[in-house]
């Protein structure tokens, strides 16, 4: 069971890393990124490039490794610091965005989805 909810986990962040990918197109960022200054557009840009590579790295421990997150303790480590990842993400959608709009509501319970993923494992 928890190697499945893992796997889960895999394909949860391959969906934030292709989301993340889109924000060129989502947000017209080529348009709208000419607005800001060039280090801060650049800095936005390497961060978000950056954020995505993270969620490549999750879903391939994810897809290879998750027996090994489950049975060791670095494994188990590794699930709560991801966990931990999602609940932080969460946190910063209050704080950013609050939860005045669906749009944000439904991105804070899909950031406690992810928590959920990878505590479970560990209980």
């Amino acid at each position: 069971m928890e190697n499945t909810i893992i796997l889960i986990g895999g394909f949860y962040n391959l969906a934030f890393a292709t989301f993340h990918l889109l924000f060129w197109k989502i947000f017209k960022w080529n348009k709208e990124l000419k607005r800001m200054n060039f280090v801060n557009g650049n800095i936005l840009q390497i961060l978000n490039l950056s954020i995505t590579f993270v969620f490549i790295i999750f879903a391939f421990l994810s897809f290879f490794y998750a027996k090994e997150l489950v049975t060791t303790q670095l494994g188990n480590s590794i699930l709560r610091l991801i966990s931990f990842f999602w609940f932080f993400r969460s946190l910063q959608q209050i704080y950013f965005f609050g939860l005045k709009n669906i749009t944000s509501v439904l991105f804070f319970i899909g950031f406690l989805i992810g928590v959920g993923i990878y505590i479970y494992p560990t209980l």
